[in-house]
């Protein structure tokens, strides 16, 4: 009796060691785009040992176990997981992320900005990974996303964080002043309050320190106010290196910039926007290694979101988070005119775009001069900053890099391997090798062709973990009334319709029938936005009740206001019928 309880245990032991302990999973036939050499090896199969690369071969050489699980890569390619090398946790992305910019507090509170920041991270998250980014460096947090980060380790349907605490600084917004563990800044004035920063942060073990390298906010020059901080600065470098810990630095102007490369930095977030770099910068960049974020979009994003000019793409439409995008057209509706006519009027006016223009060209040509000289380049977004979006706003920045000039080899290279680099990680993970964690991302198409071609998830491979990007986050029925809203208020038919049913009903309720089908849709909705001077949509209020939404709705037609409630109703994933109460 013993011998066969003995029996069992061994065969239970041996299938628990088998099926979960040396869990499989073999890609076959795919394209691998090795990033590190530049070129894409064909007819290869990669196996995947638990959460770890453990062999990659010709697909003629490898044998496949009857119990792995096997994803055909035939005709896809293969590449590895990207990297934000530049977020921020604190911040949403919408019209109330920065009080600091513009103050709306009076229409939303900052603790409910920053208690929405908190709450929404797991869906954040995931929005992330469905975009294909599987590593993330938060460049500036807050002492409670410094301890929050331990929730989200283990969870293999999240990206991993790598993060900083609050931003030391010699100058800090008065609203974020008293914050306690939401103040995203430390104030430091001296040398000693610099070291102490650090030491503050060393329990809570942050991956890097941040310095927010602000100038002239003391009524002094760029360059005095530059070389008053300077010891600051150093200060801070030193103490953190000493605890073996990189340092990144925001610095956007050249003197800035170079001071601080000069004195240690590891990562400059930023590209420098005041002046075209000479080469003996540049091979200072090259010689200590110091890697370059060029955040090309994040200016952009503030100055159409003010002048009223957001045009976002079909693909941000669709990916962003609704509510973060919607909010930016808040501007349309507040009561405060004056403030946002001041805005708009300055988001407008032709200092603003020339201003705005030098720098994005300055930006540009100096990405193209250090991504020539062989500089180390990491992709990263800033998103959280006000008009650009957690996750959806990655492709935008992949694109202004192009447009800066990069290859297209270049630019994946950033967004996966230098990534990895920016905190010494290219040993763990950012290409496809032998021993590396399994963050990969299976394409459609090859991405070399097209950049695009990124956004073509067939699936997204998570510390060994396979998942269909469509099914980690899914679309609740308020998701999809305020996509279809958000396309409403931007014109953009295609994204409009995108949301509903091929068969959809629109009527005036109770049961007179507007509208059939998607097709007629489109022609009463797409000469409605081309006629219509002034379409707006405000929304009221919201209920949502199962698969129903309900919207009571303000909408501007020309010169008429109309007050109205839109109920949706959601059948399989769909808005399947509309009824309109006026």
């Amino acid at each position: 009796m013993k011998t066969l309880h003995l029996s069992i245990f061994a065969f239970i032991f041996a299938f628990i060691f088998t099926n979960i302990i040396f869990s499989q999973t073999y890609i076959t036939n795919t394209t691998i785009a090795d990033v590190e050499n530049q070129k894409m090896i064909p007819n290869q199969t990669v196996v995947i040992t638990n959460n770890l690369i453990t062999d990659i071969q010709s697909s003629k050489k490898i044998k496949i176990p009857k119990n792995a699980l096997v994803i055909d890569g035939t005709d896809k390619y293969l590449m590895p997981g990207m990297t934000d090398a530049h977020i921020h946790f604190f911040q949403n992305g919408g019209l109330y992320a920065r009080p600091d910019v513009i103050d709306l507090r009076k229409y939303m509170p900052y603790q409910d900005e920053i208690q929405l920041g908190k709450d929404d991270m797991v869906h954040k998250l995931k929005m992330y990974l469905k975009n294909g980014i599987t590593n993330l460096i938060d460049v500036g947090a807050t002492y409670h996303y410094l301890k929050q980060r331990v929730d989200f380790r283990n969870n293999d349907s999240l990206p991993s964080i790598f993060i900083t605490g609050p931003l030391a600084t010699t100058y800090e917004p008065k609203v974020y002043e008293n914050l306690k563990e939401d103040e995203p800044f430390n104030l430091v004035k001296t040398v000693e309050d610099g070291i102490k920063m650090v030491q503050n942060q060393l329990p809570l073990k942050p991956d890097f320190i941040k310095i927010w390298y602000i100038v002239g906010a003391d009524g002094l020059s760029v360059e005095e106010s530059t070389r008053k901080n300077l010891p600051i600065v150093k200060a801070i470098i030193d103490e953190a290196h000493k605890n073996n810990l990189k340092v990144a630095v925001h610095a956007t102007q050249r003197i800035t910039a170079q001071l601080a490369v000069e004195n240690g930095c590891d990562f400059l977030v930023h590209s420098v926007n005041d002046e075209i770099l000479k080469p003996d910068f540049v091979q200072l960049m090259k010689k200590n290694k110091t890697v370059l974020c060029p955040t090309l979009i994040v200016r952009d994003g503030y100055v159409k979101t003010f002048g009223q000019n957001i045009n976002p793409s079909n693909y941000e439409l669709l990916k962003a988070d609704p509510y973060q995008l919607g909010s930016l057209l808040d501007l349309k509706h507040l009561p405060d005119t004056l403030l946002i006519d001041n805005y708009k009027k300055r988001g407008n006016s032709k200092e603003s775009i020339a201003s705005l223009k030098t720098a994005d060209s300055i930006s540009m040509a100096n990405l193209k001069i250090l991504s020539n000289a062989g500089v180390i380049i990491a992709t990263g977004t800033d998103a959280g900053n006000i008009g650009t979006m957690h996750a959806s706003s990655y492709l935008t920045e992949l694109q202004m890099m192009k447009k800066s000039g990069m290859g297209n080899w270049q630019i994946l290279t950033a967004s996966t391997l230098n990534g990895a680099k920016v905190l010494d990680k290219q040993n763990e993970f950012g290409t496809i090798a032998k021993g590396k964690k399994a963050n990969l991302l299976l394409l459609e198409a090859n991405p070399i062709d097209k950049l695009e071609n990124v956004t073509k998830i067939n699936r997204v491979i998570n510390n060994g973990i396979v998942f269909n990007p469509n099914e980690l986050l899914k679309d609740t029925p308020e998701d999809l009334a305020q996509r279809q809203l958000n396309a409403y208020n931007f014109r953009n038919i295609d994204a409009f319709l995108e949301p509903y049913a091929e068969d959809v009903e629109v009527y005036n309720y109770p049961n007179e029938l507007r509208v059939k089908g998607k097709d007629n849709m489109r022609k009463v909705y797409s000469e409605m936005f081309e006629k219509t001077p002034n379409l707006h949509c405000e929304l009221v209020e919201r209920i949502v009740q199962g698969n129903i939404v309900i919207d009571k709705e303000r909408v501007q037609f020309g010169n008429r206001i109309l007050e109205a409630v839109a109920m949706y109703h959601i059948e399989n994933g769909k808005i399947k019928k509309v009824y309109f109460i006026h």
